[in-house]
């Protein structure tokens, strides 16, 4: 395997003084560029920040973007104060008045009418004080009401000690909501607690809090004794202390920068159909989950297990602090305290469950568009990305193909031929995936219809027959609602019985309409419903006016400002069987994902079930992978999509990527190439795009060979790169998911000591060892890349970066993705091809970076890449690298049950960071012949090896 050759490098000096003036220039220029570059970073944040910009959304909907800022505001504070009635605006009379303190700030982000120091609650009675568990009695303090609402005369608190990294925190009243265990089932670390990494006290006065510290620093990672903690029927508050304003996470929204404005900004969580165009809105999915950085570098995890609609509040330093004000349930937290931020993550996903595992050719490059008019159009396409040398390993099927938008059903007149066209994809070694909605149409003339076009389709009936909709309010009649097909029903997933009623549809999909589907692809899951933006709604159909479908408090969420919960949506006092829609709504995808995997796993016995899900929680990332949404192709685009990769990665989806180019808009040539480019190294890799816009108006093809021959060989060369890579990433995703490590990280979860990490969100890490730098601008030929200390190598020529632990600006003409491979890691590879079938059958590679010491570790996980758990069936190939000294390789076997890894071999052997020449080389005592020892640029490579990858090998040589 060659190492490609990069456009334009930088090669060393000629001699000492001329090396010492190129210097001494660079260092003067380096100090330019970066106070340039932090002017116009300033001036980015100026513009990106205006209040007066306004978003169009789909639907001919508008919102104002929420201004956010770098800078911080007029601060009265003396302390983290939390707003009392914020809504209401109150001035000073008005505020204390309703028993509140007036705090006179003169900025309008920072609350003037705080709650009184009282505001909370009390101890009345310790009950129970054990070593892993401790609670107590708590009775009403200072205000009576809320929201118009009694606020509860007593609730009770229980922390528990759930090993040495865990810890649950837990507020209620008597009768809180939960969510159910079958939804969520926290998982308990295994083993003995014998080092507790936390201690825990109650704060009595002035009101009651529980306050969480790190053993070995004395550092305070959660405080809840700020005054504030509400309990009502339906508005629960809450507020924290932190230990920095470093943090991240919370979702699902489009965030501008990986770390946190803090400035009180407002985040809503609440699942809603919405297309991530900017900050500020709640989206598909509910993750409320945040990870701190301690200014020590040591990292801590919370999470709130509560599925209501909420708000949460950010408050700025000096005094950082969350407040969560949530629609009701629980207060259940879940504490995790690292330290470093990758184990804060594995613990998380340790509770929550860990990351699916992927199907090997998943991780190939994916093509999809909404509106392919016919099956013509699709076939075309794939053949001319076939003609082109596109790798390709799945082509997947919006709603176009369906009979009148019918879930599972085949329109006999435009993809009459769909059937066969997947049998020949699954002849070239491709896969084939399907769009299935929720919504099940309940048309009558449309069912009449559909049964022509599908003698045997009876959907609709059959889920009534089984009593598996979700219900009205009375608990008995279907509920209503509107999407694709018209007028629906929607399958309440969370009944036990659904998945099998799923199971039964997915195979009349198969068997029936004759379609061999790969996977499926849920959507429209928050759950979607557009029957209330219709005037001309029949009264049945309607959400009646009462407190849960207009509930006293509103969070800040989409068009709140209505005084109600269902804009696009179902109604919250329909019923489900997890509880009211009320209490469940933010659970659905997740629901629609569980029954979905299990429905997989019944048709498809002994294969992973591949689903990509819109909609998610916390725990969905077991069941399916998730993509960012409908996305705009737009340049400000680019750089959120990691963004939102990088938080979901936190979130414990491995399986996480944005549409390519972008959903909706027109792309042009050069966006499309730089996303490309940062798409190829998404762990999901998909290009897709709508067909046209609300006006009817057509946007261009987007599929890489609809552009010129150069655009199709640059971007041939960069998914190559990306298919030679996957025996790494498939490595990474067996890590994920048997230890819960991410995939894509940000530097700072591989570098937390090192601070100028702490806010880098342009780049990332795939695994600890191979970073992308991509270009996120227009017109731009260069672009800066943080490089923390430690050795980095050139993916494409070895060349090694000379100026670690600082910026250091990288050529990038329009043909280059910039790529690095970190010293001290060895990286498994392999001669790609136009699919995964055919690449896994390719010689094996090692590219062998050597750190300061000349030492370099790593691993090959390796399966059949699609049957279930081969992990604990012990049906796999597991192989350790490791180089030390610079001068010795071993290649040990852990484990050897897969058969047929036996008839692969390892071709070529590349030594990035090596200092000289190599002399006699040894492969198992036996020496290697001159010519199969070559230098292509930096690298030293050992080729023509054709050594078995499932044997122990040791190669030693000499070092001249």
């Amino acid at each position: 395997m060659p190492a490609e050759s990069k456009h334009r490098s930088r090669g060393p000096g000629r001699c000492l003084s001329f090396v010492v003036f190129l210097v001494a220039l660079i260092a003067i220029a380096g100090l330019a560029v970066s106070i340039l570059t932090y002017i116009k970073l300033m001036n980015d944040e100026e513009i990106m920040t205006s209040p007066s910009a306004a978003v169009g959304l789909a639907n001919g909907e508008h919102i104002m973007t929420s201004p956010s800022s770098v800078m911080p505001v007029p601060d009265p504070r003396t302390e983290a104060v939390v707003a009392c009635y914020p809504e209401e605006n109150f001035n000073q009379a008005q505020c204390e008045k309703n028993g509140c303190k007036w705090l006179g700030s003169n900025h309008p982000r920072v609350p003037s009418c705080v709650f009184e120091n009282n505001a909370g609650y009390v101890i009345e009675t310790n009950d129970t004080q054990t070593e892993t568990e401790r609670s107590a009695t708590l009775k009403r303090a200072g205000l009576t009401e809320m929201y118009g609402m009694e606020v509860r005369e007593q609730i009770k608190v229980t922390v528990e000690s759930i090993g040495d990294h865990m810890l649950r925190i837990y507020f209620a009243a008597n009768d809180s909501w939960e969510i159910p265990s079958e939804a969520l089932p926290m998982k308990r670390p295994t083993g003995t607690s014998t080092n507790k990494q936390y201690d825990v006290k109650f704060v009595t006065s002035p009101i009651f809090g529980v306050v969480v510290t790190r053993k070995s620093t004395g550092a305070v990672v959660f405080d809840t004794s700020i005054p504030g903690l509400i309990f009502t029927d339906q508005f629960v508050q809450i507020s924290t202390r932190l230990p920095s304003d470093n943090l991240y996470g919370f979702g699902e929204h489009q965030h501008r920068r990986f770390k946190h404005d803090m400035n009180w900004r407002t985040w809503p969580i609440f699942t809603r159909d919405v297309a991530p165009v900017d900050e500020g809105i709640n989206m598909y999915g509910a993750h409320p989950v945040y990870m701190n950085l301690e200014n020590d570098s040591k990292a801590t995890m919370v999470f709130l297990k509560n599925s209501h609609g909420m708000d949460v509040v950010l408050q700025p330093n000096p005094f950082p602090a969350i407040t969560y004000k949530t629609l009701g349930g629980s207060l259940d937290f879940y504490v995790f305290m690292g330290p470093s931020p990758q184990q804060a993550v594995q613990q998380y996903t340790e509770a929550i469950g860990r990351p699916m595992m992927p199907p090997y050719w998943s991780l190939g490059f994916h093509l999809c568009r909404w509106g392919y008019k016919n099956l013509t159009e699709v076939e075309n396409i794939v053949e001319r990305n076939l003609r082109a040398g596109i790798p390709q390993d799945t082509q997947w099927g919006d709603i176009d193909f369906m009979y009148k938008k019918f879930v599972f059903t085949v329109d006999k007149a435009t993809f009459k031929e769909l059937p066969e066209f997947v049998d020949y994809l699954h002849s070239i070694g491709k896969k084939y995936i399907v769009i299935v909605d929720p919504g099940i149409g309940n048309n009558d003339t449309i069912i009449t219809e559909a049964a022509k076009n599908s003698p045997s389709y009876n959907m609709y009936q059959d889920g009534k027959d089984a009593n598996i909709y979700v219900k009205k309010s009375d608990g008995v009649q279907d509920f209503e609602g509107k999407v694709w097909p018209g007028r629906t029903v929607f399958p309440d997933f969370t009944n036990p019985n659904c998945s099998s009623w799923y199971a039964k549809w997915i195979r009349y999909f198969r068997n029936s309409e004759n379609v061999s589907v790969d996977g499926l692809w849920i959507d429209m899951n928050e759950p979607a419903s557009f029957s209330f933006d219709d005037p001309n709604l029949p009264e049945s159909m309607k959400c009646q006016n009462n407190s849960w479908n207009n509930p006293p408090f509103m969070p800040h969420i989409l068009q709140g400002d209505t005084g109600d919960l269902f804009r696009k949506t179902v109604c919250m006092d329909a019923k489900q069987y997890w509880g009211d829609h009320y209490k469940v709504h933010s659970l659905y995808g997740h629901s629609h994902a569980i029954a979905t995997h299990a429905a997989l796993k019944e048709v498809m016995p002994g294969k992973r079930p591949f689903i990509v899900t819109r909609s998610s929680f916390a725990g969905t990332s077991q069941y399916a992978a998730h993509w960012l949404g409908d996305n705009q192709s737009q340049w400000r685009q680019l750089p959120w999509s990691i963004i939102g990769m990088l938080e979901f990665s936190m979130f414990g989806f491995s399986m996480i990527g944005a549409d390519i180019c972008g959903f909706y808009f027109n792309t042009n040539y050069e966006l499309c190439l730089r996303w490309m480019q940062v798409g190829a190294f998404y762990p999901f890799a998909r290009n897709h795009n709508a067909r046209k816009g609300d006006d009817g108006k057509f946007f261009r093809d987007q599929d890489p060979a609809s552009w010129d021959e150069e655009f199709v060989g640059i971007t041939r060369h960069i998914l190559l790169i990306r298919y030679k890579m996957l025996p790494y990433y498939y490595t990474l995703f067996h890590e994920a998911h048997l230890h819960g490590k991410t995939v894509a990280r940000p530097l700072m979860f591989e570098f937390p000591e090192d601070k100028n990490t702490w806010n880098i969100d342009r780049q990332f890490l795939i695994g600890p060892a191979f970073m992308v730098t991509p270009v996120l601008e227009e017109n731009k030929t260069t672009v800066d890349g943080y490089f923390p200390k430690g050795r980095w190598f050139s993916y494409y020529d070895g060349e090694e970066i000379h100026n670690p632990g600082a910026m250091n600006t990288l050529n990038a003409p329009l043909s280059v993705i910039n790529l690095h491979m970190r010293g001290g890691y060895i990286i498994p590879m392999q001669e790609p091809a136009n699919s995964t079938v055919y690449s896994r059958k390719r010689d094996f590679g090692l590219a062998v970076n050597f750190d300061e010491s000349f030492r370099a570790d790593g691993h090959l996980f390796w399966d059949d890449g699609e049957s279930e758990d081969t992990f604990g069936s012990n049906e796999y190939l597991l192989v350790h690298f490791n180089a030390t000294k610079g001068e010795r390789l071993d290649i040990t076997v852990i484990h050897d049950g897969y058969a047929e890894a036996r008839s692969l071999k390892i071709g070529m052997i590349e030594l990035f960071g090596f200092i000289s020449f190599p002399g006699e080389l040894y492969i198992d005592g036996k020496r290697l012949p001159a010519n199969q020892i070559r230098f292509k640029y930096h690298v030293v490579q050992i080729v023509d090896l054709n050594i078995p990858i499932a044997q122990n090998h040791t190669l030693t040589w000499t070092v001249y």
